[in-house]
């Protein structure tokens, strides 16, 4: 039985960061003078900061310089940061320790996939680092998902092959780049979302340990 990689994305699967970054987006189109609700913050998931930007922008019609466009990613990225400042276990989604321990039990290789580029200290906070062996994030990687080059450099790291690496992720880019790599892709939220998923579940309370040791054996 060949080892596998057990590949997480971090926004939305391990802990709920996306509204941190919903909050932070929103300061910013509110001092532009742009109307940005939960709705438009969809379109930004799993979509690099740069885009992200620019979407916001988009909405409001606001042109700018490269230089004010720097200032406001960089004011964005303080504002986040002083919000997830303040996360502690509690932020863990539900049944996500529990998982891991159980792979862990089983010598499975776990990796981190995320563009996040704050994923370390993330995962320090709520207690959760040293249960993984590899961290590829968004420091790391120069593509954004739906290209695969996060999760194929964390397979590569743990010395998995593609084929025998699992996904979870929480959006349709993150899947697409998994099923891109040919690794199993598990999606984590709605199935009507994650349609192109392997297999889908609400969160990892609807996972039970005997699916996770199917995927360990076959």
């Amino acid at each position: 039985m060949s080892k596998k990689a057990f590949i997480f994305d971090l926004d939305g699967v391990i802990v709920d960061t996306a509204k941190y970054h919903f909050m932070a987006w929103q300061k910013l189109a509110e001092s532009l003078d742009i109307l940005f609700t939960p709705e438009h913050n969809e379109e930004l998931k799993g979509v690099s900061r740069v885009r992200s930007l620019e979407i916001i922008l988009g909405l409001g019609r606001v042109e700018a310089s490269e230089e004010d466009k720097q200032k406001w990613l960089i004011q964005k990225n303080e504002d986040y940061l002083s919000y997830i400042e303040k996360m502690d276990e509690s932020e863990i989604l539900p049944n996500v320790r529990e998982t891991l321990e159980f792979i862990r039990r089983n010598n499975q290789g776990v990796a981190l996939g995320s563009a996040s580029k704050n994923a370390r200290p993330i995962l320090e906070k709520v207690g959760l680092l040293h249960f993984f062996d590899v961290i590829v994030d968004g420091n790391d990687v120069t593509n954004a998902k739906p290209d695969p080059e996060v999760f194929v450099r964390a397979a590569q790291l743990l010395g998995v092959s593609n084929e025998n690496a699992i996904v979870f992720e929480d959006s349709v880019a993150g899947i697409q780049a998994a099923n891109i790599a040919s690794m199993l892709s598990i999606g984590i939220g709605d199935k009507n979302v994650l349609k192109e998923a392997e297999y889908c579940f609400p969160n990892f309370l609807y996972m039970d340990n005997s699916f996770i040791e199917t995927l360990i054996k076959n």
